[in-house]
């Protein structure tokens, strides 16, 4: 079992407990899970999500390491509070621009913004958990330096938003620099946090049918312009 090599903070780096094999299997697996879910159609591909979310909490228990080694923690939250700032100061000027360019599209109200978009806040959580709690950990133990091992890891991130030609990139360079910050401060709230307040802000200022609404694989392929919404789904899942 290779040993945890510190992070900037101090803190042992992500690396999960067992061996190459067994991290490259995991990885394998999951991501395999995640894949199937999102190009799999209705009604079957909710049976299949409910299989992929069983077996990566199966995988997530069996090698728990702790919630301070997940991020789950106080440690540097101070610290870090900056990177849901900064997160607010490109969502000012990305909403800014499209109020002048009239693009920009959000609910009638605060009430019905949240009743929108609660789910996909609570699916930013998720989105960031198993980037940075179950796939990095896994990568860092099969690639020797932490820049190798963000790069690799935001790399599968935004496969999985394939075909979508502006998710794509965007959750590129987001899982990039998340796994970096991650990897230095070593924790997961900000970073959610971030994460909800980008992907809302791409939700509201671009429109609609530019980005398929927020949809990938098969969902993004059988996206209807006469289904349009303000809001991305909920579920790591397309919807046809």
């Amino acid at each position: 079992m290779a040993a945890d090599r510190p992070s900037p903070s101090g803190d042992p780096s992500p690396v999960v407990s067992g061996g190459r094999r067994r991290g490259l299997l995991e990885l394998a697996l999951a991501y395999g899970l995640i894949l199937v879910v999102i190009w799999t159609p209705r009604p079957v591909q909710r049976i299949l999500w409910m299989v992929a979310a069983g077996a990566v909490a199966g995988m997530i228990c069996f090698s728990f390491d702790g919630l301070d080694a997940m991020g789950l923690r106080r440690k540097n939250l101070r610290r870090s509070l900056w990177i849901p700032g900064a997160a607010l100061a490109v969502s000012a000027v990305a909403v800014t621009v499209s109020f002048w360019s009239h693009s920009l599209h959000v609910p009638e109200s605060p009430i019905a913004f949240v009743k929108t978009f609660w789910g996909y806040a609570l699916w930013s959580f998720v989105q960031q958990f198993l980037m940075q709690c179950f796939f990095l950990p896994r990568i860092a133990r099969l690639l020797p330096a932490g820049k190798s091992a963000a790069l690799a890891t935001a790399i599968i991130f935004a496969l999985a938003h394939l075909p979508n030609p502006i998710l794509t990139p965007v959750t590129l360079l987001w899982g990039f620099a998340a796994c970096l910050l991650f990897l230095h401060y070593r924790n997961l709230y900000p970073l959610a946090v971030a994460h909800a307040i980008l992907g809302i802000t791409v939700a509201i200022a671009i429109p609609g049918p530019a980005v398929h609404n927020m949809r990938v694989g098969l969902g993004y392929l059988t996206y209807s312009h006469t289904h349009s919404r303000p809001a991305p789904p909920p579920l790591p899942s397309p919807q046809p």
